[in-house]
């Protein structure tokens, strides 16, 4: 069963995005009337929460809420489509934007779309591990999306820079989420905390590289540098503080002189 066989209404959208804005007619009747698309979403949502996303399977789903697989369909057409309801869930509307209520600027309303958007991610990692399948098109991303460029608003930025920005901002964020989820699921399978697994790492590098290979490599392990704690979240700040430096010269490039 594919996304575009069950669209309705002759909107031309696929099945996913028609659920996600509410544009598909809801089965009236049926053997499990209590059967809702809400709730459908909410149990694959906390199956994947407990479980990870590839524990979430139609069948699975309607195991959690005691009804047949076969009346699943009725309401979602395939797992895909159920994914993009799923991602809704997990996205939701986007934080108001201090920035943008006291016009602080395009630096500032863009630094807090990234720090909203990694919040978001974090509260519900395994949205991470969802294919991305196009640009966004459901309500919540496309609020999201909304965001963004309204944080650019007054940059100065061509309308389609402006959509390059907003993919590069979000990719990072996206990267660094799943770099961080990936290390802590690591961490914790060792069952060692993340200085004990630095260590490890730090002590076989030093054990392993050759000062005439690596000499690179060979001067940064002298320094001790990686022993040292970084403070809470130092790479994200680092990092999009980084990104928006390089907006922010694209901006000044293109400024009339």
């Amino acid at each position: 069963m594919t996304e575009n066989s069950s669209a309705s209404g002759g909107t031309g959208l696929p099945a996913s995005i028609e659920a996600a804005w509410g544009l598909r007619e809801r089965p009236v009747k049926g053997p499990k009337p209590g059967l809702t698309l809400d709730r459908i979403v909410d149990a694959a949502v906390g199956i994947a929460a407990a479980e990870g996303l590839s524990a979430v399977s139609m069948g699975r789903v309607a195991k959690e809420l005691g009804a047949s697989t076969m009346s699943l369909y009725r309401y979602v057409s395939a797992k895909e489509e159920l994914y993009v309801l799923m991602q809704e869930a997990a996205m939701g509307d986007p934080e108001p934007l201090p920035a943008l209520e006291t016009k602080a600027g395009w630096r500032e309303a863009l630094s807090q779309w990234a720090w909203a958007q990694r919040r978001m991610f974090q509260r519900s990692l395994w949205s991470l591990r969802i294919p991305i399948s196009g640009p966004p098109a459901s309500p919540h991303s496309v609020a999201w999306w909304e965001q963004g460029l309204q944080a650019l608003e007054g940059s100065g930025l061509a309308e389609g820079d402006k959509i390059s920005v907003i993919l590069f901002v979000s990719g990072f964020v996206r990267n660094e989420a799943l770099l961080m989820s990936d290390l802590a699921a690591a961490v914790e399978a060792k069952g060692v905390s993340p200085q004990e697994v630095m260590g490890q790492w730090e002590r076989t590098v030093k054990r392993l590289v050759d000062p005439v290979r690596h000499p690179a490599l060979s001067r940064l392990m002298a320094t001790e540098v990686m022993s040292e704690p970084d403070e809470a979240d130092y790479e994200f700040r680092f990092g999009l503080e980084r990104v928006l430096d390089g907006i922010d010269a694209l901006i000044a490039k293109g400024a009339p002189s």
